[in-house]
């Protein structure tokens, strides 16, 4: 009967796989080499910044900071107007 009514002694913390995971902070690429604007007619380096089908990705994916992570939705955004960045590819 004690077998019952005992609980299992692992706490949450045993069982989650992400214990020992440190988070580290992300650093903000446009932060580090210290760039003023961010060009649109740079495709190269806005790619990296969508995903294959054409989406922004967030910044909490990237760790761009919020002040780059706007200038880069609108250089997107302007380099899809010029046609040197697809609106989605299929």
């Amino acid at each position: 009967m004690d077998r019952k009514m005992k609980k299992d002694t692992s706490s949450y913390d045993d069982k989650n796989p992400n214990k020992y995971r440190k988070e580290t902070k992300k650093v903000c690429a446009f932060c580090a080499e210290k760039s003023e604007v961010i060009d649109y007619k740079n495709s190269v380096k806005l790619r990296k910044y969508m995903t294959e089908k054409g989406k922004i990705i967030p910044r909490r994916t990237t760790g761009v900071c919020a002040k780059h992570q706007r200038e880069l939705t609108n250089a997107i955004k302007r380099a899809r107007v010029m046609a040197l960045l697809p609106y989605r590819t299929l």
